[in-house]
Protein backbone atom coordinates (compact mmCIF):
# COMPACT_ATOMS: atom_id res chain seq x y z
CA UNK A 1 0.00 0.00 0.00
CA UNK A 2 2.83 1.86 0.89
CA UNK A 3 4.64 1.75 -2.30
CA UNK A 4 1.01 2.50 -4.19
CA UNK A 5 0.57 5.51 -2.53
CA UNK A 6 4.36 7.04 -3.58
CA UNK A 7 3.52 5.73 -7.17
CA UNK A 8 0.40 7.78 -7.20
CA UNK A 9 2.46 10.80 -5.47
CA UNK A 10 4.60 10.61 -8.21
CA UNK A 11 2.29 10.58 -10.86
CA UNK A 12 0.13 13.79 -9.70
CA UNK A 13 3.44 15.56 -9.26
CA UNK A 14 4.49 14.42 -12.75
CA UNK A 15 0.95 15.13 -14.03
CA UNK A 16 0.95 18.33 -11.97
CA UNK A 17 4.55 19.52 -13.46
CA UNK A 18 3.66 18.81 -16.59
CA UNK A 19 0.54 20.99 -16.82
CA UNK A 20 3.25 23.60 -15.11
CA UNK A 21 5.10 23.21 -18.33
CA UNK A 22 2.57 22.96 -21.01
CA UNK A 23 0.76 25.93 -19.45
CA UNK A 24 3.54 28.42 -19.48
CA UNK A 25 4.90 27.31 -23.09
CA UNK A 26 1.12 27.72 -24.64
CA UNK A 27 0.84 31.07 -22.78
CA UNK A 28 4.17 32.14 -24.10
CA UNK A 29 3.83 30.73 -27.40
CA UNK A 30 0.49 33.20 -27.22
CA UNK A 31 2.42 36.10 -26.34
CA UNK A 32 5.05 36.02 -28.94
CA UNK A 33 2.43 35.32 -31.96
CA UNK A 34 0.16 38.03 -30.45
CA UNK A 35 3.96 40.40 -30.82
CA UNK A 36 4.01 39.15 -34.12
CA UNK A 37 0.84 40.17 -35.29
CA UNK A 38 0.99 43.26 -33.91
CA UNK A 39 3.97 44.03 -35.24
CA UNK A 40 3.04 42.65 -38.71
CA UNK A 41 -0.22 44.98 -38.17
CA UNK A 42 2.08 48.04 -37.48
CA UNK A 43 4.47 47.81 -40.25
CA UNK A 44 1.17 47.07 -42.64
CA UNK A 45 -0.42 50.23 -41.02
CA UNK A 46 2.72 52.35 -41.80
CA UNK A 47 2.95 51.22 -45.25
CA UNK A 48 -0.30 52.34 -46.22
CA UNK A 49 -0.08 55.53 -45.02
CA UNK A 50 2.24 56.24 -47.81
CA UNK A 51 -0.23 54.68 -50.26
CA UNK A 52 -3.61 56.55 -49.06
CA UNK A 53 -1.58 59.83 -49.07
CA UNK A 54 1.24 59.43 -51.45
CA UNK A 55 4.45 61.78 -50.69
CA UNK A 56 3.71 63.65 -53.61
CA UNK A 57 0.82 65.52 -51.62
CA UNK A 58 2.11 66.19 -48.56
CA UNK A 59 5.22 67.32 -47.48
CA UNK A 60 5.46 66.10 -43.79
CA UNK A 61 5.83 62.90 -41.94
CA UNK A 62 2.41 60.87 -41.77
CA UNK A 63 4.42 58.65 -39.04
CA UNK A 64 5.24 61.79 -36.55
CA UNK A 65 1.97 64.03 -37.15
CA UNK A 66 -0.51 62.53 -34.92
CA UNK A 67 -2.99 63.95 -33.23
CA UNK A 68 -5.51 62.44 -30.62
CA UNK A 69 -8.89 62.92 -31.41
CA UNK A 70 -12.87 62.10 -29.40
CA UNK A 71 -13.44 58.28 -29.00
CA UNK A 72 -16.68 56.88 -30.63
CA UNK A 73 -17.94 53.52 -30.81
CA UNK A 74 -19.20 54.09 -33.91
CA UNK A 75 -15.72 53.53 -35.69
CA UNK A 76 -15.14 50.87 -33.28
CA UNK A 77 -12.26 52.06 -31.57
CA UNK A 78 -11.82 51.95 -27.37
CA UNK A 79 -10.51 55.05 -26.50
CA UNK A 80 -9.32 58.21 -27.75
CA UNK A 81 -8.51 57.99 -31.64
CA UNK A 82 -5.09 58.69 -32.91
CA UNK A 83 -5.48 60.24 -36.40
CA UNK A 84 -2.13 60.60 -38.82
CA UNK A 85 -2.38 64.08 -40.30
CA UNK A 86 -1.12 64.62 -44.00
CA UNK A 87 -0.05 69.01 -44.49
CA UNK A 88 1.89 70.60 -47.39
CA UNK A 89 3.60 73.60 -46.41
CA UNK A 90 1.78 73.56 -42.81
CA UNK A 91 -1.63 73.20 -43.47
CA UNK A 92 -3.45 69.60 -43.36
CA UNK A 93 -4.37 68.73 -46.48
CA UNK A 94 -6.38 65.36 -45.23
CA UNK A 95 -6.06 62.79 -42.58
CA UNK A 96 -6.12 59.19 -42.21
CA UNK A 97 -8.00 57.75 -39.63
CA UNK A 98 -8.13 54.31 -37.80
CA UNK A 99 -11.48 52.49 -37.73
CA UNK A 100 -12.69 48.41 -36.87
CA UNK A 101 -15.00 46.53 -39.22
CA UNK A 102 -16.68 44.60 -36.08
CA UNK A 103 -19.05 42.41 -38.28
CA UNK A 104 -16.37 40.48 -40.77
CA UNK A 105 -17.40 37.10 -41.65
CA UNK A 106 -14.20 35.90 -39.17
CA UNK A 107 -14.15 38.80 -36.49
CA UNK A 108 -12.51 42.16 -36.63
CA UNK A 109 -11.31 44.44 -39.82
CA UNK A 110 -9.01 46.63 -39.19
CA UNK A 111 -8.77 49.58 -41.44
CA UNK A 112 -7.15 53.10 -42.36
CA UNK A 113 -9.68 55.39 -44.00
CA UNK A 114 -8.09 58.90 -45.63
CA UNK A 115 -10.31 61.82 -45.52
CA UNK A 116 -9.89 64.68 -47.20
CA UNK A 117 -10.85 68.15 -45.05
CA UNK A 118 -14.15 68.69 -47.27
CA UNK A 119 -15.28 64.73 -46.27
CA UNK A 120 -14.07 62.96 -49.26
CA UNK A 121 -12.42 59.71 -48.81
CA UNK A 122 -8.73 59.65 -50.19
CA UNK A 123 -7.93 56.17 -49.89
CA UNK A 124 -8.96 52.84 -47.66
CA UNK A 125 -6.58 50.13 -47.00
CA UNK A 126 -7.29 47.49 -45.03
CA UNK A 127 -4.32 46.47 -42.26
CA UNK A 128 -5.47 43.08 -40.72
CA UNK A 129 -8.47 40.69 -40.62
CA UNK A 130 -8.64 36.63 -40.50
CA UNK A 131 -11.51 36.63 -43.44
CA UNK A 132 -11.27 33.48 -45.80
CA UNK A 133 -8.50 33.01 -48.17
CA UNK A 134 -9.34 33.11 -52.04
CA UNK A 135 -13.03 34.79 -50.78
CA UNK A 136 -12.94 37.46 -48.20
CA UNK A 137 -9.56 37.90 -48.40
CA UNK A 138 -10.07 39.89 -51.83
CA UNK A 139 -10.57 43.49 -49.57
CA UNK A 140 -7.21 43.02 -49.46
CA UNK A 141 -5.28 45.89 -52.26
CA UNK A 142 -3.22 42.83 -53.29
CA UNK A 143 -5.57 40.51 -53.84
CA UNK A 144 -7.95 42.66 -56.18
CA UNK A 145 -8.41 46.03 -56.62
CA UNK A 146 -11.51 46.82 -54.95
CA UNK A 147 -11.06 48.92 -52.30
CA UNK A 148 -10.02 51.66 -54.65
CA UNK A 149 -13.82 52.12 -55.17
CA UNK A 150 -14.12 54.22 -51.98
CA UNK A 151 -11.89 57.04 -53.11
CA UNK A 152 -13.92 60.24 -54.47
CA UNK A 153 -16.61 58.58 -52.10
CA UNK A 154 -18.36 60.92 -49.69
CA UNK A 155 -21.45 60.46 -47.51
CA UNK A 156 -23.76 62.51 -50.55
CA UNK A 157 -21.71 60.18 -53.35
CA UNK A 158 -23.60 57.68 -52.78
CA UNK A 159 -26.85 58.51 -50.99
CA UNK A 160 -27.47 57.50 -47.31
CA UNK A 161 -29.33 54.33 -48.30
CA UNK A 162 -26.97 53.23 -51.62
CA UNK A 163 -23.77 53.01 -48.74
CA UNK A 164 -23.67 48.49 -49.33
CA UNK A 165 -23.30 46.05 -51.80
CA UNK A 166 -25.14 45.44 -54.64
CA UNK A 167 -26.96 42.84 -53.52
CA UNK A 168 -28.31 44.52 -50.40
CA UNK A 169 -29.56 47.66 -53.20
CA UNK A 170 -26.21 49.66 -52.61
CA UNK A 171 -23.86 50.42 -55.26
CA UNK A 172 -20.29 48.76 -53.80
CA UNK A 173 -19.46 45.12 -55.41
CA UNK A 174 -19.53 42.43 -53.27
CA UNK A 175 -17.77 39.55 -54.02
CA UNK A 176 -18.75 35.91 -54.92
CA UNK A 177 -19.22 33.67 -52.32
CA UNK A 178 -18.52 36.21 -50.39
CA UNK A 179 -20.70 39.23 -48.80
CA UNK A 180 -20.35 39.39 -45.41
CA UNK A 181 -16.78 41.31 -45.32
CA UNK A 182 -17.61 43.51 -47.92
CA UNK A 183 -20.85 45.07 -46.58
CA UNK A 184 -18.76 45.03 -43.25
CA UNK A 185 -15.99 47.00 -44.88
CA UNK A 186 -18.20 49.52 -46.48
CA UNK A 187 -20.34 49.60 -43.43
CA UNK A 188 -17.05 50.08 -41.44
CA UNK A 189 -16.12 53.43 -43.78
CA UNK A 190 -19.64 55.26 -44.26
CA UNK A 191 -19.45 55.17 -40.34
CA UNK A 192 -16.10 56.70 -40.68
CA UNK A 193 -17.37 59.35 -42.72
CA UNK A 194 -19.76 60.01 -40.21
CA UNK A 195 -17.25 60.16 -37.46
CA UNK A 196 -15.93 62.98 -39.42
CA UNK A 197 -19.01 64.99 -40.24
CA UNK A 198 -20.02 65.24 -36.29
CA UNK A 199 -16.45 66.05 -35.03
CA UNK A 200 -15.60 67.80 -37.93
CA UNK A 201 -15.26 71.08 -36.25
CA UNK A 202 -13.46 69.73 -33.41
CA UNK A 203 -11.23 67.93 -35.74
CA UNK A 204 -10.16 71.15 -38.01
CA UNK A 205 -9.41 72.58 -34.67
CA UNK A 206 -7.08 69.92 -33.75
CA UNK A 207 -5.54 69.91 -36.86
CA UNK A 208 -4.70 73.05 -37.22
CA UNK A 209 -6.74 73.85 -40.27
CA UNK A 210 -7.19 77.41 -41.50
CA UNK A 211 -10.96 78.97 -41.63
CA UNK A 212 -13.02 78.15 -45.13
CA UNK A 213 -12.10 81.56 -46.10
CA UNK A 214 -8.82 81.36 -45.50
CA UNK A 215 -7.62 77.77 -45.86
CA UNK A 216 -5.43 77.55 -49.68
CA UNK A 217 -6.50 74.05 -50.44
CA UNK A 218 -8.29 71.30 -48.22
CA UNK A 219 -8.04 68.46 -51.22
CA UNK A 220 -5.94 66.46 -53.44
CA UNK A 221 -7.27 67.77 -56.75
CA UNK A 222 -6.00 71.20 -55.28
CA UNK A 223 -2.62 70.61 -54.13
CA UNK A 224 -2.59 69.32 -57.50
CA UNK A 225 -3.38 72.14 -59.35
CA UNK A 226 -1.31 74.37 -56.99
CA UNK A 227 1.44 72.72 -58.39
CA UNK A 228 1.24 73.04 -61.94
Amino acid sequence: MAALAQSIRRSAIGLGLFAVITGGTIAFTQQLTAERIEEQRARAEAAALYEIIPETEHDNDLLNDAVVLPASERIAIQGPVTARVARRDGEPVGLILPAIAPDGYSGDIHLLVGIDLKGEVLGVRVTSHRETPGLGDRIELKKSNWVLSFEGRSLGNPEPRNWNVKKNGGVFDQFTGATITPRAVVKAVQHTLIYFRQNRQAILETVGARTPGEQRGTGRGQSNREQR
